[in-house]
């Protein structure tokens, strides 16, 4: 997994996964999509506080069967917290309240709050609610930040059903230095996302599961801040239909479902041309209205069936997908996994997958001084055959798997010379890569009676290849993958009751940047090459309360993870956190 951010805390980070591009990975909250149709960059621009959350569920490689026709690189479910622990359980069977607040300020005026709190009147019944905000100076000139953001989820369950139903609001106000072009360091941008969701799932020998989602995402852009120049609109609205049944029977459990998706565009740069009388007001924006418009309707049809034995499981399905921007036709897209658990402790699994992307409204229309989309890209597709092993002992466990991709259409921004602008161009792309992971529990082979807690290692290898008849100068995503990346991570004990947490990253990246003097291209190239960072946090937990230090990049290292965006130094985050 690539985390490459311009900002802290969330503001312009890109995910994607083995390096595939941003656009490639789908993020979803409790399964549902949260994603914006207009650009992966503002993907990541999550509602929920830190203490919302349960668990992360990362399904690595093309999971279009799992997840969609958009799931074309992966997928990453956050699961919220949807009841307490049963320590929170009275004598009676009600839950009491359960609330949680954060406050931590640190370098460059950082300063973030969230609070959160839920409450269950019986064990029906279940709701919460979080909000955060954070600010910022920034760790660049025109760097600085402000956001806000809120979370309401209900639970309702009985013997025949469980009904969920979320809402989520988040807005960022962001000074983008030259998150989109090293040409100019005085852009600016402003996000909203609002979401309403509802889900249910009957119980019983069949089970039926419907659910229905609204989200929408604006996006105010200006390429001089508190300017009109080149500044740009964007307003998307995805509706989500979705219809589940499954059921077990002697040779396994089966599953069908339809999903239909509907995303509309209103915008000022993006989509075709409105006439006049269709001009839409842009709120709050005097005289400024949305001139430009784009739809499609998209409609998954899926089966999958899973086998599981004392040694075996095996899982195979099929999703059918058309989309209304392509024609009429149904594609199909096939995949099969399979597991073999030969001993106690140790799994054997593989993996082929078919996935397919559509291109987002972004890459098909966006026009600016730095960028020209294209309107004749075709969606992206994707096979990829995964391997792998895990074993668990005791206090040990190890995992070791491998992949291997061939794509085509695949979408990447690139120069075809040093004083061109980028084009939004496809190619044919062949990956491959490996990984492992080692994990030692020392509390759980020494006892707890001695200081050393756990000892991660972590390293992923990957070589991409493009298959393009066409000569680039640059690529802007695609060849700016992680070649290398090794993670140690060690927790241990330290006096006066103190525990200690020290991460040590080392991280190859492939690909150059282009050098720019005063704001000025040149032909002249700088890889990116070699990075290694260390980071440290200690805690100390006082009943309810816990203090928290994080100290970021202890070597103030300064790099550059993404073109034309230096990275802070050392950075601190200090707090303190207050459970009830």
């Amino acid at each position: 997994v690539d985390v490459r951010q311009r900002a802290g805390f969330g503001i312009q980070q890109d995910i994607s996964i083995d390096g595939g591009s941003f656009d490639q990975v789908v993020l979803l909250i409790n399964s549902v999509p949260f994603g914006n149709p207009q650009t992966g960059h503002n993907a990541a621009q999550f509602p929920f506080t830190l203490a919302d959350l349960e668990r992360v569920e990362v399904i690595e490689g093309a999971a279009s069967r799992l997840f969609g026709s958009q799931a074309f690189g992966g997928a990453i479910n956050f699961v919220t917290k949807q009841a307490e622990s049963s320590e929170k359980i009275d004598n009676v069977g009600k839950i009491k309240n359960a609330g949680q607040i954060d406050l931590k300020i640190g370098s460059h005026g950082t300063f973030l709050a969230s609070a959160r709190h839920a409450v269950s009147l019986n064990p029906r019944w279940y709701t919460s609610l979080s909000a955060g905000a954070r600010r910022g100076d920034g760790t660049v000139d025109n760097g600085d930040f402000k956001g806000a953001n809120l979370f309401w989820q209900g639970v309702y369950e009985d013997k025949t059903m469980r009904l969920h139903a979320q809402a989520a609001h988040v807005a960022d106000d962001f000074g983008a230095n030259t998150f989109y072009s090293p040409a100019n360091n005085r852009q600016w941008e402003a996000t909203r996302r609002t979401q309403a969701a509802v889900f249910a799932r009957t119980k019983g020998a069949i089970c039926l599961a419907p659910t229905l989602s609204w989200t929408r995402s604006t996006d105010h852009y200006q390429w001089i801040r508190g300017t009109h120049t080149a500044e740009n609109f964007n307003r998307t609205d995805v509706f989500n239909l979705g219809f589940n049944a499954y059921g077990s029977w002697r040779l396994g459990r089966t599953a069908i479902g339809a999903e239909l998706r509907d995303e509309h565009l209103l915008s000022g740069n993006l989509g075709m041309q409105m006439p006049e009388n269709q001009w839409v007001r842009v709120p709050g924006q005097n005289g400024l209205q949305y001139t430009r418009s784009a739809h499609r309707t998209n409609l998954d049809l899926y089966a999958e069936h899973n086998w599981i034995s004392r040694r075996w499981t095996l899982s195979f399905g099929l999703l059918a997908m058309r989309n209304s921007a392509l024609d009429q036709r149904f594609r199909l897209f096939p995949g099969v996994d399979v597991a073999f658990r030969p001993a106690r402790g140790l799994r054997f699994f593989a993996s082929w997958n078919r996935s397919l992307r559509l291109p987002t409204f972004t890459e098909l229309w966006y026009k600016s001084p730095s960028q020209e989309g294209n309107t004749g890209l075709r969606p992206e597709r994707n096979s990829q055959w995964r391997v792998g092993m895990e074993w668990e002992r005791d206090a040990f466990v190890l995992t070791v798997k491998a992949h291997l991709g061939r794509g085509s259409g695949l979408i990447d921004w690139v120069m075809y010379s040093p004083e061109d602008v980028y084009h939004a161009a496809a190619f044919r792309l062949h990956s491959v890569g490996f990984a492992l992971r080692a994990v030692a529990d020392f509390r759980r082979f020494f006892g707890e009676n001695q200081p050393l807690g756990r000892l991660v290692v972590s390293y992923a290898y990957l070589n991409q290849r493009r298959k393009d008849d066409a000569a680039i100068f640059r690529s802007n995503y695609a060849m700016n993958y992680l070649r290398h990346k090794l993670i140690v991570t060690v927790e241990h004990d330290m006096p006066f009751g103190l525990t200690a947490r020290w991460s040590m990253r080392l991280q190859h990246r492939m690909g150059a940047y282009q050098i720019y003097e005063n704001f000025r291209p040149t032909d002249r190239l700088k890889p990116y090459g070699n990075d290694f960072l260390i980071d440290f946090h200690v805690q100390r937990e006082w009943g309810r309360v816990v203090l928290t230090c994080d100290l970021q990049n202890l070597t103030a290292r300064r790099y550059v993870d993404i073109a034309g965006v230096p990275q802070p130094g050392l950075f601190m985050l200090c707090g303190a956190t207050v459970r009830w």
